[in-house]
């Protein structure tokens, strides 16, 4: 009790004061696995009366938990072993026993100071595996995590190089289209939108995971009732908005949250023909929003289902007028929500139209 005691202190002392002298914490360590080897041996030669197979039981208690708790340097576990096995003869040669019994402790002894050494070097061995298994897999995750920064700048300048000259081919071709009509010049004005919603979607995705939300006290009423009005002019689509009560408020971020809006009730127009009614409902649940965006058009098969919210997901699929998609809108609503502390769930069934639903508090 006392020898416990000193060590507790001991080692409390230096993680408190010592931190970093690794020399003093490695010389507590080693004076504990003395400490646990002397005690299990005396209290097995205590008990066992010099009886070598009584000795060895309790004393192999010891050894096993030296080698299965600690990793010790060969150095170090092989002059522990010398030790331990010079303590054990010569305690079994000072005690009253026949010569043959103290031949047989000696010979014990050796056993039980291979022993200790064996079993420290296996444990050794696994548990030096396993460090190195998991210091490789930390080189790895911080050299995909550096990838993974590289890419996203690159993308970056990328996309915002490209942003400047794609609103210029847009504002011309509008002008063009506007005195002129022609179908290719509305072909090119589709392409360049086309291209700039993929290029805004490529950023977005980049700042979706870095910056910290902004939020303030929103209106959903207005905010939704702006929104819809907005894609019933561009779209020329029959949008319906029901509200459940005149005015319903919530802490949100009001261009995250619009951009949520746009890419679901953009892939509700994408995927359901120019004669159906999409519904955009409003409503508070308890303490939470609940907007919903449903369409009757074609639906999700069921085996996409689970793909629909990945990174580029490999479920994005053309829309019914040939509208690509590069499987980030989803992902990135996804995000956007859960930085809100809400989800976006989703029902569909194939031929029978899907629905979104945005949930946050």
């Amino acid at each position: 009790m006392c020898g416990t005691f000193f060590l507790l202190v001991s080692s409390s002392v230096t993680l408190k004061f010592y931190q970093n002298n690794q020399l003093l914490k490695k010389g507590i360590t080693i004076l504990f696995i003395v400490f646990l080897l002397l005690v299990s041996f005396s209290a097995s030669y205590t008990v066992s009366m010099h009886n070598t197979k009584n000795t060895l039981t309790l004393f192999l208690i010891g050894i096993a938990t030296v080698s299965l708790f600690f990793a010790l340097e060969y150095i170090e576990i092989t002059l522990i072993a010398i030790f331990i096995t010079l303590v054990y003869w010569l305690s079994m040669i000072s005690a009253t026993i026949s010569f043959e019994d103290k031949m047989m402790n000696v010979f014990a002894g050796v056993i039980l100071g291979f022993i200790l050494l064996c079993f420290s070097r296996y444990s050794y061995f696994f548990k030096s595996q396993h460090f190195v298994r998991l210091k490789q897999l930390e080189e790895k995750n911080l050299e995909v995590e550096k990838l993974h920064a590289q890419q996203g700048e690159i993308l970056g300048f990328v996309a915002h190089d490209l942003r400047n000259p794609l609103h210029n081919i847009e504002a011309l071709s509008t002008l063009l289209y506007n005195e002129d009509p022609k179908e290719e010049l509305k072909h090119i004005l589709t392409a360049s939108q086309q291209a700039k919603n993929i290029i805004n979607d490529l950023l977005e995705a980049i700042k979706t995971d870095k910056i910290q939300l902004d939020t303030q006290a929103l209106n959903l009423n207005s905010f939704l009732t702006s929104t819809v009005e907005k894609w019933k002019t561009n779209s020329k689509r029959d949008l319906i908005l029901h509200l459940d009560e005149d005015k319903i408020y919530a802490h949100a971020n009001a261009s995250k949250l619009e951009r949520v809006l746009d890419n679901l009730i953009s892939n509700a127009i994408k995927f359901s023909s120019d004669d159906k009614i999409i519904n955009i409902s409003l409503r508070k649940i308890a303490k939470r929003i609940e907007i919903k965006v449903k369409d009757d058009g074609i639906g999700i098969p069921k085996e996409l289902l689970s793909y629909i919210f990945q990174q580029f997901s490999q479920a994005g699929r053309k829309g019914l007028h040939g509208e690509q998609s590069i499987g980030l809108g989803l992902h990135i609503s996804q995000k956007i929500m859960q930085q809100h502390g809400g989800e976006l769930l989703v029902e569909s069934e194939e031929n029978k139209g899907t629905t979104f639903t945005v949930l946050f508090p």
